[in-house]
């Protein structure tokens, strides 16, 4: 029983170890900012920075755990899927789905709960969550 167990241990670290070697995950570039939307205040946009830009801008920050492997296929892959779906840093081009963001804010959905688990600083309070989304709604207009 022993032994079987310390043959699935070590496959499991072998599997970990080779998974580092695949290419897919490690695009963790930041193209260049060509426009945002016009702030309301510095205020409005530093929230945005601090709960959404993350996953929504150019300016990623990417923390250790995005470099390993499977986390950073995730990682990769959920800020592709939000600068699809709403991207500050290229407001020089149609954000089709600024529209939703003051919605998604208000309802919970943004910034997603796995995200604020790992990233404290995008926990908005309830006034904050507010302000964000009322400036949202007045920036784009609300759904």
């Amino acid at each position: 029983m022993r032994k079987n167990l310390l043959r699935v241990v070590g496959g499991l670290i072998a599997l970990l170890v080779l998974i580092q070697l695949l290419p897919f995950g490690r695009d963790h570039t930041n193209p260049p900012v060509t426009g945002e939307p016009a702030w309301p205040s510095p205020e409005v946009r530093a929230l945005a920075v601090r709960a959404c830009f993350d996953c929504h801008s150019n300016e990623s920050k990417w923390p250790w755990y995005s470099h390993v492997a499977p986390v950073s296929w995730l990682v990769t892959n959920h800020v592709k899927e939000g600068r699809r779906e709403l991207n500050f840093s290229e407001f020089d081009r149609t954000q089709k789905h600024a529209k939703d963001a003051a919605e998604e804010l208000r309802e919970g959905e943004m910034p997603m709960k796995g995200y604020v688990v790992l990233h404290s600083e995008a926990k908005l309070t309830d006034d904050e969550k507010k302000q964000l989304s009322d400036a949202f709604a007045a920036m784009f207009g609300a759904k």
